[in-house]
């Protein structure tokens, strides 16, 4: 069978061919005329392609129909989270490098932890906050897990792991990122960073005065004074003594400090219900607030007696604090409680002394904590410290340093193409001699690559131009003074150093 086709319309193969004029030879005596489409005639003999029988092809093909639009990506972060830009990394870099070097002035060693943790390492039974604002969620294994929210009880894990092999006392820091769902307010976010260092194996006030100085260190070096800082001491066991005198169970003590921690945001009132659970009287709660606006320990000790062990503890820190000379950032307060249920003795809170910021920092003792875990009791104390309140603090007292500057020592570039191989050399020369060096990838204009070195912040623009290179030497601007000099290339090294 020999078949040809006169086509009325006919693309090519992969396009629709619409109805057809066909003419058919069986033989070359016989003609068929027929007008079915080409289409269904191809399909009864087996071999029509997915583009012929394809009704939309030309809509695809023709170039006159619009795409559908994609939806436009949302640009911003999720609500309460950052983008660190490079700028916004060099503050943050400028943070931790203080945060570090004032741990390794005090002999801390740095750690972390995963930031993914099992869910059950924060739920506590004590009405905790923090145990409401978990990022949390079952995963593909079917484990209940959850965003760190906080590195305390992750030390407290890896300490376990050891089994008794780790040598106390230890001192440990740690810079993790940690997260919570939370109101925003300024200085709060729903991610965060957060300094913490702990002493773990010492059970006297010494390891908590060793924090507070090392808290008042970096407040000094950043260029703060007690006059901008306070930092609120108190324990935990002023509130236990309370509680058994007025015959409260001590495992109820945890739960009551967690609810009288939020009298500072909340009318007594809002709190009944979570008191009458505890199966304490509103009377009990009156009284704690009546010793817990006490602002000296002589007050205290009028309350507790001569006796007491909390007011003892709170008296020979505050000898130690005047040791290491930082009596005048230290003031007593029997409100400060703090909101985790661990706590057991003293805790301390850093605050804006104009009140217009939420706390910068706090800690305490939490000698129970690994009880709670299942471990053996073990004496520790520690502070978090997080990082957005104390760089709007910084903003405020106007000692924040500027990091527009990149950091960049000299932009390098050649004036011709074919002088760039020789400057790729003279910017290799300079990294090794300890410059932080920008190459020109591109050919670009003198006039550009001058403004370009401006926005980097560099200090200077090595030059590499035809004449000055043909006798060994580059030309270097200072940008910050304007002069302009020749320098030998085998002798960049040591003008690099100077």
């Amino acid at each position: 069978m020999i078949s040809a086709t006169i086509p009325i319309k006919m693309m090519l193969v992969g396009l629709v061919i619409r109805y057809q004029t066909t003419i058919a030879f069986s033989s070359p005596k016989r003609l068929v005329h027929s007008t079915r489409p080409l289409v269904k005639m191809a399909a009864e003999e087996g071999r029509v392609s997915s583009a012929v029988s394809d009704k939309d092809v030309m809509s695809k093909t023709d170039g006159k129909t619009k795409q559908k639009k994609q939806p436009q990506l949302e640009t911003n972060p999720p609500k309460g989270t950052r983008d660190f830009y490079p700028e916004d990394m060099r503050l943050r870099t400028w943070l931790f490098d203080q945060w570090r070097n004032v741990a390794k002035t005090y002999g801390f060693s740095e750690y972390d932890a995963p930031v993914l943790e099992s869910e059950s390492l924060y739920t506590r039974k004590a009405g905790e906050e923090v145990t409401q604002q978990l990022y949390n969620f079952v995963d593909k294994g079917d484990r209940a897990v959850s965003l760190r929210p906080e590195m305390t009880p992750s030390l407290a894990r890896m300490v376990m792991a050891k089994k008794g092999g780790l040598v106390l006392p230890l001192k440990w820091f740690s810079i993790p990122q940690c997260w919570r769902y939370e109101r925003m307010t300024r200085g709060r976010r729903r991610e965060h960073f957060q300094w913490n260092m702990d002493v773990w194996g010492v059970a006297g006030v010494e390891a908590e005065a060793e924090l507070l100085s090392a808290m008042v260190t970096f407040f000094q070096n950043v260029g703060l004074t007690s006059d901008d800082v306070g930092i609120k001491v108190n324990s935990r066991m002023v509130i236990g003594e309370v509680l058994t005198e007025l015959g409260i169970p001590e495992e109820k003590f945890a739960a009551t400090c967690v609810l009288v921690d939020k009298l500072e945001k909340l009318p007594l009132d809002a709190i009944q219900g979570d008191l009458e659970e505890l199966g304490l009287d509103r009377s009990v709660v009156e009284r704690l607030t009546e010793v817990l606006t006490n602002t000296s320990i002589e007050a205290i000790r009028n309350v507790l007696g001569e006796e007491s062990v909390a007011v003892q503890q709170l008296e020979q820190l505050i000898e130690l604090c005047k040791a290491y000379g930082i009596e005048n950032w230290i003031l007593f307060d029997a409100s400060v409680v703090r909101g985790l249920a661990y706590y057991t003795g003293v805790v301390f809170e850093a605050f804006d002394r104009k009140g217009e910021l939420r706390a910068i920092a706090g800690g305490g003792r939490y000698d129970k904590l690994l009880e709670t875990f299942g471990g053996d009791p073990t004496p520790a104390a520690g502070f978090g410290f997080g990082d957005a309140v104390i760089v709007e603090l910084l903003k405020d007292r106007n000692v924040l340093p500027s990091f527009e500057s990149s950091g960049i020592d000299s932009v390098v570039f050649a004036m011709t193409k074919d002088l760039y191989g020789a400057s790729v050399d003279i910017a290799t020369k300079l990294r090794a001699a300890g410059q932080s060096v920008d190459v020109v990838l591109e050919s670009k204009k003198t006039k550009w690559v001058f403004k370009h070195a401006d926005r980097l912040g560099a200090k200077y623009c090595v030059i590499v131009a035809p004449d000055e290179f043909e006798k060994g030497e580059v030309s270097i601007k200072n940008l910050t003074e304007g002069e302009q000099t020749t320098v030998a290339i085998e002798s960049l090294a040591d003008w690099a150093r100077t």
